[in-house]
């Protein structure tokens, strides 16, 4: 569902540890039959031995998984010069640590080796690096001083890092002034967690009373690290950007809950010096990536209609500084979703892009709207929180590439004409079959998708297949190589996997990623179902032998795919929506809902109704795996309760899995671990045994 960072994380994941759980609080023991990873292991070994072993066992894949070096970002020097970016460091037990350090490359001097830079000698997580604009300098996030807190630290390359600040609370995104004389950055103050609502929940007990925490916008002294916050104390910022004269920022904030009010954000300036707040755009749907152009003039910015902070989808629009005016829409009717941006010294504006089921990067005059492809390719790009990093003229880019067939590393170059900075992943090897490109029609779209074909293809055979329905559902499945639990691992024991981006998704223009509005469950699941027909026809699939699976909004999707039709034989719903009426109560951030159902449920509850599983739950025969997270506030638990509660008073085989300590996104390697074997161990034994 709705999260504060891309959902595209989330899909993936799906499981949680059997041996921990006990004795939890969160009680799992009476509502599964408790499963130690013994005789998980066990069974599945036994049923490899009865149905001939795929190439790959689970140990095999999660050491694939756990093996891939993870990188967190990239920055590019304003002049081209330098590349740093961030790695993630191992656990003793080979796992992804908490704990991350930077690495600095000179472009100037190709074939030299990169350099560690940051300020930890031992363990910490550093991160959130930002060059100066001359190129001597930059900035960073790290906890060296005090794990778990961060501070703000300034480095020249070569040269020992220094601590600028002494905060207590949450410290994100921070930025150079365009003269290099000021620093600004978002400050949480006294905040006893990182933001947003894929973060677990904290527990409310007694008097419940909303405590808010709010993100400000602050200026940071170069000399002292004396921190000053700017924006009005009842207001939470999520993204900023400095005006060419650095007297003002361009602002997206709203007032009250952070975690809740993103979806009704909108675009202020605040002048530096002052505090002083003007309103500019007040939209009627979500934007993000506000950009002044370089002349000072206007504001650009992504606006659509998006179901998560962070998975970024819609058109690219500028509107005056002073409002006023409706904003325009530079790329109207354009058949993909743009998803960054940044100007360029030119006027044209550099931006990324889901089209095709993949990425792609192009230029776009703002007059003539005239748009121009630099580079396509069936992959996943990303900076960090942006998808390049670039120098000022645009020239040099960064960014980590990642596909079904390329494990992740740092490139940088020419757009397009890039070279691997890192080769930590270089001798992983894809444990899964081969991919195609799908497109299908259905109703007025035409639907793209991705099918894994199982590893060591046969075409002689007749194979299972899962349906995996990505989340969001303003999201897409995009190729990326799994370093975590993922549907494409079901590809090494004998699945079809088959990844849809039904309408709701991004990639085919903002048209089709409204196209579920007020229709949950309805068109997006003839989508899917007509381009399962389609692959019937053209592949050795077994109809008898269909499952389908998600997370979050996909959770929903296999909640609602089983109420509606018996072609599926098994099920994995993994924090899934059982019922959005009482869902409209029970989850932290219900603003979300409101542009997708048009109202609140308290107006109009027979849209809300006509969308929820619960409704037609006696229609209900698929085996059905249901897990989640305890803490998950964006798809609490209790939905999954009333899931699993319904099919068990009706007979139907179930299982349930409450992982303690996770929300939204399950990220304990255990609990990783755990799910992975489950849900293999689900499909195994309800798909191929028929």
């Amino acid at each position: 569902m709705a999260s504060r960072r891309p959902c595209n994380s989330v899909e993936s994941l799906y499981t949680v540890s059997a041996h921990d759980f006990r004795n939890t609080a969160a009680g799992i023991h009476r509502y599964t039959k408790t499963v130690t990873r013994r005789s998980l292991s066990l069974a599945f070994i036994a049923l490899l031995a009865v149905f001939a072993a795929p190439a790959q066992t689970v140990s095999q894949l999660l050491a694939t998984i756990s093996g891939t070096t993870q990188y967190r970002e990239a920055a590019v020097s304003p002049d081209g010069h330098f590349v740093a970016w961030t790695v993630n460091l191992r656990n003793p037990d080979n796992t992804t640590s908490r704990n991350s350090e930077i690495w600095l490359a000179d472009l100037t001097k190709p074939g030299s080796p990169p350099q560690k830079a940051g300020a930890a000698k031992a363990l910490a997580a550093e991160h959130s690096l930002t060059w100066s604009p001359d190129s001597r300098q930059f900035v960073f996030l790290s906890d060296a001083d005090t794990t778990g807190q961060l501070q703000l630290y300034i480095q020249s390359p070569g040269t020992p890092a220094h601590k600028l600040t002494s905060l207590k609370g949450f410290l994100a995104e921070p930025r150079w002034s365009p003269d290099g004389s000021q620093l600004a950055i978002l400050f949480t103050e006294n905040a006893p967690r990182a933001s947003g609502p894929l973060e677990p929940s904290t527990k409310a007990t007694g008097v419940i009373e909303e405590t808010i925490y709010e993100q400000r916008l602050a200026l940071v002294d170069l000399q002292s690290g004396k921190t000053n916050p700017i924006s009005p104390a009842d207001t939470y910022v999520y993204e900023y950007d400095w005006s060419p004269d650095g007297k003002r920022f361009a602002v997206t904030a709203a007032k009250g809950n952070g975690d809740n009010n993103w979806w009704v954000a909108q675009l202020y300036t605040i002048t530096a010096a002052t505090g002083e707040v003007r309103p500019v755009h007040k939209p009627l749907l979500q934007i993000a990536n506000p950009r002044w152009s370089p002349d000072g003039k206007q504001i650009a910015f992504i606006g659509g209609i998006m179901s998560d902070e962070g998975s970024t989808g819609g058109d690219i629009f500028t509107v005056p500084v002073a409002g006023g005016v409706a904003p325009h829409n530079l790329t109207p009717e354009r058949p993909s979703s743009p998803s960054w941006f940044r100007w360029l010294p030119s006027g044209k504006v550099l931006f990324t892009e889901t089209i095709n089921g993949g990425s792609a990067i192009a230029t776009l005059d703002p007059v003539t709207r005239v748009a121009e492809t630099l580079w396509t390719g069936d992959e996943s790009i990303r900076a960090g929180d942006e998808a390049l990093a670039t120098s000022t003229d645009g020239k040099t880019v960064a960014t980590i590439r990642s596909s079904w067939t390329l494990a992740p590393e740092v490139w940088a170059g020419k757009i397009g004409d890039w070279k691997p900075l890192t080769t930590a992943n270089a001798a992983l090897k894809p444990l899964w079959g081969s991919t195609q490109n799908l497109r299908w029609h259905s109703d007025d779209y035409e639907v793209q998708g991705w099918m894994i074909y199982p590893v060591n293809y046969d075409a002689s055979k007749k194979y299972p297949l899962v349906v995996s329905v990505h989340g969001g559902p303003a999201s897409a499945k995009k190729p990326s190589w799994p370093t975590s639990f993922d549907m494409t691992l079901l590809s090494s024991q004998g699945y079809f996997v088959f990844f849809p981006n039904p309408r709701g998704s991004y990639g085919s223009g903002e048209a089709f990623t409204r196209a579920n509005v007020k229709d949950f469950g309805q068109g997006d699941l003839r989508d899917i179902l007509l381009g399962l027909d389609q692959q019937l026809k053209a592949l050795p699939i077994d109809p008898k032998r269909l499952g389908i699976a998600g997370w979050s909004y996909g959770g929903f999707m296999t909640m609602w795919a089983v109420t509606q039709t018996r072609r599926f034989s098994a099920a994995v719903a993994g924090a899934g929506i059982a019922n959005w009426q009482s869902y409209y109560g029970e989850n932290l951030i219900d603003q979300w809902m409101i542009p997708y159902f048009g109202s609140t449920v308290y107006d109009n509850p027979a849209v809300y109704a006509k969308s929820s599983p619960i409704t037609y739950i006696r229609n209900v025969k698929t085996p059905t795996l249901i897990a989640v997270g305890d803490s998950d506030a964006e798809c609490p638990a209790p939905q999954s309760y009333e899931f699993w509660h319904a099919l068990k008073t009706l007979g139907v085989k179930t299982e349930m899995v409450v992982y303690p300590g996770e929300g939204h996104a399950i990220r304990k390697p255990e609990h990783v671990q755990d799910l992975l074997e489950r849900t293999i161990n689900w499909f195994n034994s309800n798909l191929l045994v028929r």
